[in-house]
């Protein structure tokens, strides 16, 4: 029993002082990769949904954590469509059920994993499926595509160039 409550005392460690720079860096991605979204949103794609809470988490691994393997741009796209696949799934089978939003989140964590495309929003995507209410229930098996394929590939495509502005930046790091 020690040795296993052992495990859960925490490492002190010391954090690094905040690069401003870097931080600049994140906010100017995060900033134009979300306004992008809400001007296609606004203007091109008006009558339709194109933004969704876990963007805000994408934007956080992509600009701020670029090197994360979960920032990857193979991660980002697929795992977040997969995952929101696995969330309509369970949403058409189950409805808004406990036992849908418990299903949606953890089957799409056993298909990125075995997918090898973990990316942390992407169960946010699925639990959006189920309990996104009626905006997202309209899309039913288009939510997968857009907004969420759709919004991941724009700020993709804006974290590529973006983060490849700075000298000391580069992404991504693989397909």
């Amino acid at each position: 029993m020690k040795t296993y409550l052992g495990k859960m005392r925490a490492e002190r460690t010391r954090a690094p002082s905040p690069d401003w720079q870097d931080a600049l860096w994140s906010w100017f991605g995060a900033f134009i990769g979300m306004g992008a979204i809400c001007w296609l949103s606004a203007h091109w794609l008006s009558h339709h949904l194109l933004i969704v809470a876990s963007f805000g988490a994408t934007s956080v691994l992509i600009y701020a954590a670029p090197d994360s393997p979960f920032a990857q741009p193979r991660n980002v796209l697929f795992g977040s469509m997969l995952s929101a696949l696995v969330g309509v799934a369970c949403f058409q089978l189950l409805g808004s059920t406990a036992l849908a939003v418990t299903l949606a989140v953890s089957l799409s964590i056993l298909v990125m994993q075995l997918t090898h495309t973990v990316h942390p929003p992407g169960a946010a995507a699925a639990l959006g499926a189920v309990i996104g209410g009626e905006a997202i229930a309209a899309l039913g098996w288009w939510y997968p595509l857009m907004p969420i394929g759709i919004g991941c590939g724009v700020m993709l495509v804006v974290a590529i160039l973006v983060n490849n502005l700075a000298r000391h930046r580069r992404y991504p790091r693989y397909w």
